[in-house]
């Protein structure tokens, strides 16, 4: 049997139109931002996205490493024999060993093997590290930073998983410099739309498959409900308890051939008191995942496949 081609849905203009079609109750208007207001807001927008995945202190494009630690001691240092093995010109054969326990982990340094503090916000390297310390990672209060040579470290964790990483980035990588974006679908009105925030009866734990091949966990409060095409589609909207905003994994058709194959990733801001918002979907961007293997990034749900073409947004690098 054939299967029915995927049709590339008209944009928002559609949707103005049939708003009050769609169903009894009515459905707000977005109004229209000036063209220019809305193409100097996101170059705005897309300048500090630029600045912080280029930023030289932990941004995306700096990442140099990801070593998922086990059990019990794990020894870094430049020894090819080590468990996690560094750059040569930045790391002495052993910098020290990070130990795992239930967990927790705790840094034991080398006597002479360079590890100092990295300071915050500057990212400069600061006090030696010469006695054993805790890390706590970098979901938790506390996060602490290390510096060794150019390179920088810290533990990372993920939502709803035990496996603990070594994050590594280099503060001095050329490509910093040579980061661009990639290039997006034009700026338009059309997709920006209005949507209904349906809270569940209770928040949901949702497992979500990471691009690592295992999981991680995402709680969802409700769905954000938004029309086009005269039907009415839904995005299950994540948010934790000290969220600013929702968090939203989709994957659409252009996948097939623009945006990046894994989806992308949005965010849309809380509902007013009559539960409206709004979702932009031209600030559709690319997951860390499509710009370093150094990511552990998650997949959007399947309640978050489009069937149609949501041409907005950044396209893939």
């Amino acid at each position: 049997m054939r299967k029915k081609a995927i049709q590339a849905v008209r944009p928002v203009a559609v949707l103005t139109a049939a708003l009050t079609a769609c169903g009894p109750e009515t459905w707000p208007e977005l109004a229209p931002v000036d063209s220019e207001v809305l193409a100097a807001e996101h170059e705005e927008w897309r300048e500090g996205r630029r600045n912080s995945l280029a930023n030289p202190n932990a941004g995306v494009i700096s990442w140099d490493g990801l070593f998922e630690l086990s059990e019990g001691p794990n020894t870094f240092g430049s020894d090819p024999s080590g468990a996690i093995v560094l750059p040569a010109e930045d790391a002495p054969p052993l910098a020290g060993t990070l130990y795992l326990e239930d967990g927790a982990v705790r840094l034991v340094p080398e006597a002479g093997g360079g590890l100092r503090l990295r300071e915050q916000p500057s990212g400069a390297a600061g006090e030696p590290v010469t006695e054993p310390m805790p890390l706590p990672d970098d979901r938790s209060e506390g996060t602490i930073r290390l510096a060794l040579g150019s390179l920088g470290m810290r533990v990372h964790a993920e939502p709803g998983t035990e496996r603990l990483w070594l994050r590594v980035w280099d503060t001095d990588a050329p490509r910093l410099d040579a980061f661009e974006l990639p290039a997006y679908f034009p700026i338009t009105n059309e997709w920006r739309v209005t949507a209904r925030f349906e809270p569940y009866a209770e928040p949901r734990t949702v497992t979500l498959g990471d691009v690592r091949g295992g999981t991680l966990e995402n709680t969802a409060p409700g769905d954000l409900v938004f029309r086009a095409n005269g039907a009415e589609h839904r995005l299950m909207a994540f948010a934790g308890a000290s969220s600013r905003s929702y968090f939203i994994s989709l994957w659409d058709s252009t996948a097939v051939t623009d945006t990046y194959q894994a989806g992308r990733y949005m965010r849309a801001p809380f509902p007013d008191d009559d539960g409206w918002t709004t979702i932009d979907f031209n600030r559709a961007y690319n997951a860390p995942c499509a710009f370093t293997p150094y990511s552990v990034c998650s997949l959007p749900p399947r309640e978050n496949y489009l069937r149609f073409a949501v041409t907005a947004g950044e396209k893939r690098p």
